[in-house]
């Protein structure tokens, strides 16, 4: 019989490492193949990684796809290249391995079902013969207040009541035996936690069908990858006893290592009207932050700040900086909001800090999945992205909007539609001809010259104010009222490009 559980780490080394050197810490990150991947997922991912980089332990990327009903194939692919492209890159798991694979969940049957055939024999584990409408019945006969969960009714049955169950050929369950006293554990984020005996029935490992359960899956699949710490989510926190459990039985009959890892149970991310932010919430999920044009980084550095700061007067920095000052003791326990606009701000901060170079090459293949830039593209196109790069790095929040703003330098003259929302002043059509004329004869088409030019045809021949003097000139070669800098614009677009498209935003406008 199992007694008592009780997990403390050994604190005179360490309070996180207890009697383990730095390089053996091994932490997992075991995802379920089921869509798009959560940004609470990729937040309990970061944590791992950044825990296990820092100590220069292993990280460990494990696929749970026990649940084949809810399984998408895609998914599979999905998931590796999410994680590579966050730059969480795993030391063992799907196709790196390993000295503990099988990786994926499917692939270790026969591992699960020998685990069984040790916990049945030992005593650990017992079949369960009960009928659904038996169970219902009981559960419904409880006295009010009782305590809920399976009434181990039969935990004890002898070798005649077992063998009258099989002579009706009558399907079974496998229940794990929970000890009858209190299971306490400390938490690396929440310090001394105790769960009492009547909260923690005794609990399934596997279907009727012979299907293992996660219950069973994920300790076993832990001891024997000898996994040291578990950091997850804080809503995994009732299943921790029954892990502690399983985890202490498995070290009895000789499945793996026989440490019980520490726990560390991450705050639960909020997500709109205090709740917590589900696969359902728009902006759960990190598939919508790559296609808007979030930087990994940046997505990294806002998902650290849920639960932790590198400092009280700093939100952003690299995740080098992260791993090199990481501490679990320092997470916040209370639960975190999630801030799309704090995002936001946290990801223009980091374009703002890319060279003109980096941020070109981000903007590239955004440009190219717009249709507006060949792949690869033209030397012309190539020029013109890198004079534009630097005149829109302050005014973008994700490389999407970046598209936007610079979306007329790579759209046909002829294809430059006016956006129906903007009104042209009734000085308009004069502010054309003047622009016009100016720019026909203005040498060399530089910015510098430019200006000079336009300011003194439309500010001192016209004696307009810049607003309403530039502003119809902006409309004509963008189609929209807020753009790049204007002049660095027409320099962009050549004196050509430039002049067709005024003389085309002319022709639409009444004659004077």
């Amino acid at each position: 019989m199992l007694t008592t559980t009780t997990t403390a780490p050994d604190t005179a080394a360490d309070p996180v490492l207890g009697d383990l050197a730095p390089e053996q810490v091994r932490v997992r990150f075991p995802p379920s193949p089921t869509g798009n991947l959560h940004v609470g997922n990729v937040r309990s991912a970061l944590f791992n990684w950044v825990f296990a980089r820092h100590y220069g332990g292993t990280f460990v990327l494990r696929i749970e796809d026990t649940d084949a009903g809810r399984n998408l194939a895609e998914s599979y692919s999905g998931l590796t290249d999410a994680l590579t492209w966050l730059g969480l890159t795993w030391d063992e798991g799907p196709q790196v391995g390993g000295p503990y694979g099988p990786y994926i969940q499917t692939e270790r049957g026969e591992i699960y079902a020998d685990v069984i055939v040790k916990l049945l024999a030992a005593g650990f584990a017992y079949r369960c013969f009960c009928t659904r409408e038996e169970l219902e019945a009981r559960e419904a006969a409880r006295p009010k207040g009782a305590p809920s969960g399976y009434d181990r009714h039969c935990r004890e049955l002898t070798a005649e009541q077992v063998a009258a169950f099989e002579a009706e050929d009558r399907s079974y369950v496998i229940r794990m035996r929970v000890p009858d006293a209190p299971i306490t554990f400390h938490d690396l984020v929440r310090g001394e936690i105790t769960f009492e005996p009547v909260h923690v029935p005794d609990y399934v490992l596997v279907r009727g069908t012979g299907e293992p359960l996660y219950t069973l899956v994920n300790p076993v699949d832990d001891a024997l990858m000898e996994i040291t710490h578990v950091l997850r989510g804080e809503d995994l926190l009732p299943s921790t006893p029954r892990q502690i459990v399983l985890y202490q039985a498995l070290a009895q009959i000789g499945v793996g290592s026989g440490r019980v890892p520490t726990f560390g149970h991450l705050p639960t991310v909020l997500g709109s009207g205090n709740r917590r932010l589900s696969k359902r919430d728009k902006g759960s999920g990190l598939k919508e932050y790559r296609e808007q044009g979030y930087l990994p980084e940046a997505l990294l550095n806002y998902l650290a700040l849920l639960g932790w700061a590198i400092a009280d007067d700093r939100d952003v920095f690299t995740i080098e900086e992260m791993v090199s000052v990481f501490d679990i003791l320092r997470v916040n326990a209370n639960p975190a909001r999630f801030d799309a606009k704090k995002c936001e701000a946290i990801n223009a901060a980091h374009i703002r800090r890319l060279s003109t170079e980096q941020l070109t090459e981000q903007l590239l293949p955004f440009l190219q999945g717009a249709g507006l830039v060949a792949d690869p593209p033209t030397p012309k196109q190539w020029d013109r992205l890198v004079g534009a790069t630097p005149l829109i790095q302050e005014r973008m929040t994700t490389l999407s909007e970046g598209v936007e703003l610079i979306r007329f330098l790579f759209t046909p003259n002829a294809e430059i539609v006016i956006d129906e929302s903007v009104a042209l002043p009734a000085t308009a059509g004069a502010v054309l001809d003047a622009a016009a004329s100016a720019l026909r004869t203005v040498k060399p088409f530089d910015h510098e010259s430019i200006e000079a030019a336009l300011r003194t045809a439309l500010i001192d021949g016209l004696g307009l104010k810049p607003r309403l003097a530039f502003g119809p000139v902006r409309v004509a070669v963008t189609g929209k009222k807020i753009s790049p800098p204007l002049f660095e614009s027409l320099e962009l677009l050549g004196r050509k490009s430039s002049l067709a498209r005024i003389e085309a935003a002319r022709a639409g406008l009444p004659q004077d």
